[in-house]
């Protein structure tokens, strides 16, 4: 029976999933691929109107003096979208694109890509709008610790556990701790991951988001028959995600001939040289200037001739205005939402193999949940540990989105959707509907 669309409380008719009012409007896109997998599993009404609705969604107001002595007032948001299989995980962004429906659609993400690796954790999504760019350490530091007493009776270790995100890194982490620790009255190192390791970090969590997108890539090309030496890749975004990604691929044996950042992309048919990019851009804030190759825009890198295509950045760089003109074998979507759900059906024609967001990048949120483990348990592995625990885990993950896929003739993306959207409304009808 086809779902109905209709909010509970309001009436009001959603979308038809092939139907986008705003192709980037990134809720719109997520609820369209839910819905698609909604349908293929056959989900009884009651459970799409509770797996579609966000559990809570909080805007905070977030005044700070700036060093120059005046007052300014910022927004801030901390979606918690479902917890039903465990404590809300989510990283927390600065930037001044945020706004509540994003911070809610990567907190419905988060959900589903907790739910496809199968970790114990719900999804949840933080943001303030602001320009970190034009702020202090000093004003960083105020801004994020009056945030976070703003969000504080939501926060913990067994309801939500923020992480890093866009703009925000371990310093920004060792805050909210600091502050919910102040507030509590006792230090507590699992209410956040990726903190620095000297106050309960764990190892390898810098790289886990790029080995993870490694990891699957590698999956992939043996699946396509596609050897991994010489592999042609392009890689769009040398952030911590792009570059990490790009340094493991090119130790694997991939030939990666095209890297971009925000001011920037390089092509080098023969092969850029990673380390030296890495430590380029390390020394000078960005690839601009590196001689290493030639200069090309963010626009032609997607479009290059090659085997992989890793968009590591930004959501929404692959819509319907470009998706016809990749050519990529294989996309791994090392950033969140990089496609649009418009661009999907274009893809599938043109027969690109695609390892969704959910599953590609979620080698970041399960050694966050690793770091949660350790910190709990008072024991800490070495990075081989870490890493050989991670690695099986994407393995694994893979092999079942990818069985999933084949079973039900459908693309990589609407069978991670159905693996996640299972195993979440699982719980929720052995839970129960408390009333």
């Amino acid at each position: 029976m086809p779902i109905d669309r209709r909010l509970p409380a309001t009436g009001v008719v959603q979308p038809d999933k092939d139907h986008f009012l705003n192709e980037e409007n990134p809720f719109e896109a997520m609820m369209s691929r839910f819905d698609k997998a909604a349908e293929l599993l056959d989900l009884e009404q009651g459970l799409y109107k509770v797996l579609r609705q966000a559990e809570k969604q909080i805007i905070v107001s977030i005044p700070i003096t700036r060093d120059n002595g005046e007052v300014e007032v910022y927004e801030g948001y901390r979606v918690l979208y479902n917890t039903s299989r465990g404590p809300a995980k989510g990283g927390i962004r600065f930037d001044m694109q945020v706004t509540l429906e994003e911070v809610k659609a990567l907190a419905a993400w988060m959900t589903w890509k907790c739910a496809v690796v199968n970790i114990p954790f719900g999804g949840a999504k933080g943001g303030v709008k602001c320009d970190p760019h034009s702020m202090s350490i000093s004003e960083l530091e105020r801004l994020t610790r009056r945030y976070t007493s703003g969000i504080i009776r939501f926060l913990g270790p067994n309801s939500d556990v923020p992480a890093p995100d866009v703009n925000t890194n371990e310093r920004v982490m060792a805050w909210v701790m600091d502050t919910y620790s102040m507030h509590v009255g006792y230090t507590d190192t699992a209410v956040v991951t990726g903190k620095p390791v000297e106050m309960g970090g764990s190892l390898g969590r810098k790289e886990a988001t790029g080995r993870g997108c490694m990891i699957v890539t590698r999956e992939a090309l043996k699946h396509l028959g596609l050897p991994i030496k010489g592999t042609r890749v392009a890689v769009q975004g040398f952030g911590n995600v792009g570059s990490v990604a790009a340094d493991l691929l090119a130790k694997e044996g991939c030939r990666v001939v095209a890297i971009g950042d925000r001011n920037v992309a390089l092509y080098n048919e023969k092969g850029i040289d990673i380390p030296d990019a890495i430590a380029y851009a390390a020394k000078n804030k960005g690839l601009e200037g590196h001689k290493k190759g030639d200069q090309i825009s963010s626009a032609d890198l997607l479009t290059l001739d090659v085997d992989v295509l890793v968009p590591a950045a930004l959501e929404n760089v692959i819509t319907t205005k470009n998706a016809h003109d990749i050519r990529a074998k294989m996309i791994c979507e090392g950033a969140n939402g990089p496609t649009t759900a418009a661009a999907d059906s274009i893809l599938d024609e043109k027969g690109i193999f695609v390892i969704p967001d959910i599953l590609a990048n979620a080698g970041g949120v399960t050694v966050s949940y690793f770091e949660w483990v350790q910190d709990r348990g008072g024991y800490f592995w070495t990075e081989d540990v870490v890493n050989e625990r991670l690695e099986k885990i994407m393995c694994s993950s893979f092999s079942e989105v990818l069985a999933l896929s084949k079973r039900h003739s459908v693309n990589m993306r609407t069978a991670a959707y159905m693996l996640s959207i299972s195993r979440v409304a699982n719980v929720h009808r052995l839970r129960g509907v408390y009333a």
